[in-house]
């Protein structure tokens, strides 16, 4: 057996996240499935995913890592594997990497993006949270700067998971508006579970002047999730890159 690292895209509005779960289509137990049909082993084969994405979370760019026999060719099993998966997955390329290449705990950093459209989106719906309100992006910039100062973002994680820390070393983090589109642009080491969510939803409060840039980092400061505003909607959020040290 060898380890193999596949790149894939996929639109998470039909799925309950990357990760398996008991009663539930997710992106993870529907690729499992397929490589199964094709490889037709004694024993079940399993993937490893570099991370996990919530209900109705898209990702352009998501790893996983898996053992192959090594009689495998690689860009005809793809090809194959892509025929049975659902449109809305596709798998990108595939490697061969190191056998103590992990493709979660390898990862350096991770990048999200979230879409807000301040119009109806009719032909975009599944991927822009509409947000009708008067946004105040430069104000929303300089949460990011305050954002970047911090390493505890309890506050923006969800209360009951199974975590160490809430630690994060966040790298990037600023908005950019294109006409009547704004995206939000964080990368970090790490994320916690529903964190990206919870910071668009208080910065929206701080781009409507609701919250002033001394009451977000207060927020921070208080390390209760109660204290932040609401999460925004799954469906705008992407993730958009991982990076690892020599694999790719």
């Amino acid at each position: 057996m060898k380890r193999v690292l596949f790149q894939i895209a996929f639109n998470g509005s039909n799925y309950h996240g990357w990760q398996i779960q008991n009663n539930a289509v997710t992106v993870q137990d529907t690729i499992e499935k397929s490589f199964n049909v094709l490889l037709n082993l004694n024993e079940k084969i399993n993937i490893v995913g570099c991370g996990r994405t919530d209900k109705g979370v898209h990702a352009s760019q998501f790893f996983f890592h898996v053992d192959l026999p090594e009689t495998i060719k690689l860009d005809s099993f793809s090809y194959k594997v892509n025929q049975i998966l659902p449109n809305d997955i596709l798998i990108i390329n595939s490697q061969y990497t190191s056998d103590n290449f992990h493709a979660r705990f390898s990862a350096v950093s991770r990048t999200y993006e979230y879409k807000i459209t301040q119009l109806k989106e009719p032909f975009q719906n599944d991927f822009f949270t509409f947000v009708k309100n008067d946004l105040d992006i430069e104000l929303m910039n300089k949460s990011c700067e305050k954002l970047m100062s911090y390493k505890d973002f309890t506050s923006f994680s969800k209360v009951h998971t199974d975590v160490n820390n809430f630690n994060c070393n966040v790298t990037k983090a600023f908005w950019i508006q294109k006409n009547h589109q704004i995206i939000f642009k964080i990368t970090a080491n790490r994320f916690l579970r529903n964190m990206v969510r919870a910071v668009v939803g208080t910065m929206l409060l701080v781009g409507q002047k609701k919250l002033s840039i001394l009451d977000f980092c207060k927020i921070i400061e208080t390390k209760d999730r109660s204290s932040a505003g609401p999460s925004v909607k799954a469906k705008g959020l992407f993730l958009v890159n991982v990076d690892y040290k020599n694999e790719e």
